[in-house]
């Protein structure tokens, strides 16, 4: 199901996907890649970018990871449902990245990188996810976080110029103005006022309260307790590791607009 920002529904989706998971690093993909922007990346350029009173556009490539070309030969059953009656035990060699291989995001990325370095951006080599542009007085800063694109220039006309040569190159939805941003899982939403710009992450928060079955807690003044003594060998141990983990991962990605919670959660 696709979900709107809210979280109602919109609409239903369907995508064929591989199954990589007997994939062997070095035989048929590579090393994983993750393309996350850094938090501290994404602060950093929406400061400058406020200070500067720039605007900020939000683009989506729709199927991001089928532009990626592959580089291994990779060979996959015929998809249930579509398979050739006259030849059933016939694999598909593939030509482009498919949703579920490992090297998909790679593959998307390099595609990403090769093209805009045609228009003159060159990535960060602190940041692999930030592109910057600058050209005399032209500047423009390309933030990627997997299929999500969040693009600020120095002037529209060159805003306008860069979108309009990206949706030449990659099937793009125009989402406008920044809004809400890091995929719908830990979804940013931004309200842009006089004074700046207001991140929350306000649904996300809810969400994690509701898997951890906390939503009937009470509220307290201060997130942790001073007097708390903590220790690795005393207590019970937690009956279900795997939903702590992820809740305290989830805690993690919640600091990005709630720095107030880093104690706590380093706790």
């Amino acid at each position: 199901h696709k979900k709107k920002v809210d979280g109602s529904f919109e609409r239903y989706k369907t995508r064929l996907v591989g199954n990589g998971s007997n994939q062997q690093t070095g035989v048929d993909c590579g090393e994983a890649f993750s393309l996350v922007v850094k938090p501290a990346t994404i602060r950093t350029v929406l400061n400058i970018a406020l200070s500067k009173s720039w605007c900020f556009h939000q683009l989506d490539v729709k199927n991001a990871f089928l532009h990626g070309n592959l580089n291994e030969t990779v060979y996959m059953y015929q998809p249930p449902g579509f398979r050739d009656p006259q030849h059933p035990d016939y694999v598909c060699l593939l030509k482009k990245s498919l949703y579920g291989l490992k090297q998909a995001p790679r593959a998307w990325y390099q595609r990403f990188t090769e093209f805009v370095a045609t228009l003159g951006f060159s990535h960060s080599v602190c940041d692999n996810s930030l592109f910057t542009y600058q050209s005399g007085n032209d500047t423009a800063y390309i933030l990627l976080y997997v299929d999500d694109i969040i693009l600020t220039a120095s002037s529209d006309n060159l805003r306008q110029s860069i979108m309009s040569k990206l949706s030449s190159e990659f099937a793009m939805k125009d989402l406008g103005p920044l809004s809400y941003f890091l995929g719908i899982f830990l979804g940013i939403s931004v309200t842009r006022h006089s004074g700046g710009m207001f991140l929350s992450q306000h649904k996300y928060a809810e969400e994690i309260i509701e898997r951890a079955s906390m939503s009937s807690c009470k509220p307290v003044s201060t997130p942790v307790d001073t007097k708390a003594k903590l220790s690795g060998t005393s207590g019970n141990p937690y009956h279900d590791p795997s939903k702590y983990r992820s809740l305290a991962g989830a805690l993690q990605y919640l600091t990005f607009t709630r720095p107030d919670i880093s104690y706590v959660v380093q706790q």
